[in-house]
């Protein structure tokens, strides 16, 4: 939501509100209807020279270049205006450009000077009251809003801010029903499907804004977003493609934005190039930051990037979560695992996520966590459908089933995943060679055996094929782990359960249930 007024200052001299800087080229006024703020700023800086009214091209100037989102270039001209006019409007232009590069104590010293208090003003004070976090003052300027439309917007983006997402709707629906001609707000509505997981209605509102204007960034970036959700990386990154060209090289608000979510795209390539720089302009680059050093196993980098942010996206709530139960797996803190407990249920319990695939993502961990793994498999098998490729939700699921004894189902989900990091973990290793001897299958966990090298974990799987295949009555495996038990560690018990397996392999020839 741009904060600047509706109209860029009149001229002290009065005059058209167009600037015809030469007849024998475009007027300002084409360019700014065309949205083209390139455009009109080129024009401007062409002619200043030739103009004698230089106070109104400059005042323009920093109207084009903060629509254009270069604040600092709007900042620049607006400071210059100040130090030479007394006029009110300028601190506050320039207390906008500084809102919009998060030069929040500054905002505060020019709101503190004896200005007129007016409207544009009143919503600065209540922006700032957010971004300080003062709940009281926020209220209060909350209830000072009248009826027009930049106060309700700004009410509008309070909400969306602090993940009330249905309220934000509801006041740009209003707004939309009232004033159809407004078409930005269907991009603010589209946000808040999108954020609430509607992505089809996202796409449907945001689609009746890009007919009318096909180039706009925000709106392509955020339809290369919901491809992302839909689709894949892929696809997003081939929508991404119709602005990205032309944004790298120009538009620097909507550079960072575009560079973050290319590394979102390309999972995570580019990563520690691209968002440290960007944590605290987008919000969203430390949560990818956090997931980018999760997903590297670097567990402490993440919860140091995390540790001190204040919990209020259901984003913040699940990442918090999952870093907490990492450590306390570790670590084996069960301290740790109760607070990863309580981030998840608190999303899983939240009114707007508790029947999203999110929350009952959420709830599903929650139970993991709990080793109530029918409740787990509960949850899980709502939400199956929507992740047929996940090889994360197939691991979970597969330990889920394992855990409640269903070993055939389980076998099947071990299989569908296909991520190579995945399957050479223990606990995967270890489960699906667990599956194979419930399932009558004792040579597959053999072989899985096989593959292995040396190590600790290998020697913890020889001993579960040992006892496992002894149970079940795989006798002729568990003689031969028994045997290389062993052969490892001359320990007594490994030589009578050798024995025993043997015996039990002898009593099978005999009984005609194995071949001599």
């Amino acid at each position: 939501m741009i904060l600047s007024r509706t109209k860029p200052a009149s001229s002290s001299s009065g005059g058209n509100d167009d600037v015809t800087v030469s007849k024998r080229l475009p007027k300002l006024s084409d360019f700014l209807e065309a949205r083209d703020y390139v455009g009109a700023l080129t024009l401007l800086e062409f002619n200043r020279g030739n103009l004698k009214n230089t106070h109104e091209v400059d005042l323009w100037i920093g109207y084009c270049a903060f629509h254009l989102g270069e604040y600092s270039q709007a900042m620049q001209v607006y400071q210059n205006l100040s130090k030479n006019g007394s006029e009110p409007e300028f601190d506050l232009n320039l207390a906008c450009c500084y809102f919009f590069l998060g030069m929040y104590m500054e905002v505060n010293k020019i709101l503190q000077k004896k200005l007129p208090d007016n409207k544009l003003k009143s919503r600065l004070l209540l922006h700032l009251a957010n971004k300080f976090a003062d709940e009281a003052k926020e209220s209060d300027y909350e209830q000072k809003m009248g009826q027009e439309i930049e106060d309700k917007l700004s009410i509008a983006s309070l909400n969306y801010l602090k993940g009330h997402y249905q309220e934000a709707l509801d006041i740009y629906k209003a707004i939309s029903l009232d004033h159809r001609e407004y078409l930005a707000v269907k991009v603010y509505q589209a946000y808040c499907y999108y954020k609430t997981g509607y992505l089809e209605k996202a796409q449907e509102v945001l689609h009746s804004y890009l007919q009318q204007f096909p180039d706009s960034a925000i709106g392509i970036n955020l339809k290369a977003c919901i491809y992302y959700q839909l689709y894949d990386g892929k696809a997003a990154d081939a929508e991404l493609k119709n602005i990205k060209d032309k944004v790298l090289q120009g538009l620097s608000c909507y550079r960072d934005l575009v560079q973050h979510n290319c590394v979102v795209f390309h999972r995570g390539e580019g990563a520690l190039q691209i968002l440290p720089p960007l944590v605290g302009i987008i919000p969203e680059a430390r949560l990818n930051l956090v997931i980018y050093y999760i997903l590297q196993d670097d567990v402490t980098e993440a919860y140091n990037l995390i540790k001190d942010v204040n919990a209020s996206e259901h984003s913040e709530y699940i990442l918090k979560g999952i870093i907490h139960a990492i450590i306390g797996q570790k670590n084996g803190s069960r301290e740790e695992i109760e607070i990863a407990q309580q981030f998840f249920q608190a999303v899983g319990n939240s009114g707007s996520e508790r029947d999203t695939v999110q929350g009952r993502q959420c709830m599903a961990s929650f139970f993991f966590l709990l080793h109530q793994f029918d409740e787990v498999l509960r949850y899980l098998n709502s939400i199956r459908s929507h992740h047929h490729g996940d090889d994360t939700f197939n691991f979970n699921y597969a330990q889920a089933k394992a855990a409640v004894g269903n070993y055939k189902e389980a076998e099947e989900a071990f299989h569908l995943v296909q991520n190579e990091k995945l399957k050479n973990d223990y606990t995967f290793i270890s489960l699906l060679a667990r599956c194979y001897m419930m399932n009558k299958k004792p040579q597959d966990a053999w072989e899985l055996y096989l593959k292995m090298e040396a190590s600790p974990d290998s020697f913890n799987l020889l001993q579960l094929i040992a006892n496992d295949c002894y149970r079940m009555g795989h006798f002729y495996h568990a003689a031969k782990a028994f045997d290389m038990l062993e052969r490892f560690d001359p320990n007594p018990e490994y030589w009578e359960g050798k024995r025993g397996a043997c015996i039990g392999m002898f009593q099978k020839v005999v009984a005609c249930e194995e071949p001599k």
